[in-house]
């Protein structure tokens, strides 16, 4: 036990002291300092929820874990490693929370075999939009938030506590990094590869595509080191077998943000060498591209040199495992972004806001840069593109970046109908934001 159940308490008596000061009328929101989104908007006037206490892993027992909402990833598995567990799935990024992935949807490579984040939740106490604080489970009376929560993105209330599924691990992972000359050859791989703990992918470019396979191991001949002067995603292209401890193997991606930190020089060995390993991290670049949101900084610098606009494509989305070479291929032809992030994944139950068929194997694609906007066409014309393909291909679209949709468009792909009857349920004054109007209208 690491705090006492007092603790937890006073937090909950704390938030509903916050709520109850929210006057009537305006929107609940939450007062938080840092985010894992790329809906960059600009802050409310109104007062936020205080959800400072919700922070703590509150237990640790065996193969569960009892958890507040705001603990993040990086403080949970610190403490469940102290115990040789860990979440069923842990999101790449050290500060993505618990209740936002669960909320929001996460993903890694434990996916292809364990689900999501939120298939792991055996019971979470939510905050809902009208002020109650209720204990949803598949099977009591709110089951159906149970179900509906994943993809509301705190829409239908805030995960305060959450009791998760672990498992067990070993101290290092094997990798095996297997190289494939196109995507089919790999995407008849992914259906085939069962013996493994651990799948992803990196697409360097149509003929380079590669599948990271990891295997928990009780030894290793060597340890890789990629939180310094090595980078993570390169040693995929230089090594076929590799070996980290599983600490450093869980946050293989947050150090160079997977390829992201490119933007900032930082691939380059005399800028690296001059950065600090402790600010080579996923939330420090992000605070800089926030920062250079709000100041316009390099769309300035490319006017006064004369490059043409540039538009963010910063997107995860996921197509049928068997479609995943026509998506590649227009990916290639119209986008062109490399490297690419392959995450391979299996939903073990039907989760109505993200319609996923349970059993199927999918693929997760994720691809985060700027290009070119085309002349003539509409400054988000890619993003638009891609959401087209995604839907021609019986896909789906992560809702952490901006989207396009219409109206109609949207609530035809995350379940209108499921979604209105639980805002009606927990949230009739509609005091939280609507889902069509927070992550495509933005407000």
């Amino acid at each position: 036990m690491l705090i006492v159940g007092s603790s937890h308490d006073e937090a909950v008596a704390a938030l509903r002291a916050s709520y109850s000061a929210i006057p009537p009328g305006s929107p609940v929101r939450l007062a938080k300092t840092t985010s894992n989104l790329f809906r960059f908007r600009d802050a409310p006037a109104a007062p936020g929820l205080d959800v400072g206490g919700f922070d703590r892993v509150l237990e640790v027992r065996g193969d569960t874990a009892v958890v507040q909402g705001m603990t993040t990833y990086e403080d949970l598995v610190a403490e469940t490693l102290r115990h040789g567990m860990m979440p069923t799935v842990v999101p790449q990024l050290k500060t993505i929370t618990l209740g936002g992935a669960v909320t929001g949807l996460g993903i890694e490579s434990t996916s292809f075999r364990l689900g999501l984040p939120h298939e792991a939740v055996r019971e979470m106490d939510v905050l809902t939009g009208d002020g109650r604080i209720v204990t949803a489970r598949r099977d009591n009376e709110h089951a159906d938030l149970f179900y509906g929560f994943p993809n509301s993105y705190g829409t239908l209330g805030y995960a305060l506590k959450l009791t998760i599924d672990l498992i067990p691990v070993k101290p290092f992972v094997k990798l095996r990094h297997l190289r494939f000359s196109d995507a089919a050859e790999a995407s008849r791989a992914i259906l085939e590869i069962e013996d493994a703990d651990f799948l992803d992918g990196t697409v360097f470019g149509p003929d380079e595509v590669y599948l990271t396979v990891g295997t928990f191991t009780d030894s290793a001949p060597y340890l890789s080191d990629y939180t310094g002067q090595r980078i993570y995603f390169r040693s995929v292209q230089e090594r076929s077998i590799d070996f980290l401890t599983v600490h450093d193997y869980l946050w293989r991606w947050d150090t160079d943000w997977f390829w992201c930190s490119g933007a900032f020089g930082l691939q380059r060995p005399w800028v690296r060498r001059m950065w600090p390993d402790s600010r080579k991290r996923s939330d420090v670049y992000r605070r800089l591209v926030a920062l250079d949101k709000r100041t316009h900084l390099t769309a300035r610098i490319d006017r006064w040199t004369g490059r043409p606009p540039r538009e963010d494509v910063i997107q995860d989305i996921e197509v049928p495992t068997e479609r995943l070479p026509e998506f590649l291929e227009f990916f290639h032809e119209e986008i062109g972004m490399s490297p690419v992030w392959l995450c391979p994944l299996k939903a073990r139950e039907k989760w109505p806001l993200y319609p996923l068929e349970p059993g199927r194997s999918y693929v997760n694609v994720g691809f985060w840069g700027t290009v070119p906007q085309q002349p003539g066409k509409l400054p988000d014309h890619h993003n638009r593109r891609i959401e087209r393909v995604v839907d021609a291909l019986d896909g789906h679209k992560s809702l952490y970046s901006t989207s396009f949709y219409t109206r109609d468009e949207f609530w035809r792909h995350y379940d209108g109908a499921t979604y209105q009857a639980l805002k009606d349920e927990y949230d009739p004054e509609r005091r939280l934001y609507d889902l069509y109007e927070k992550c495509v209208r933005g407000t």
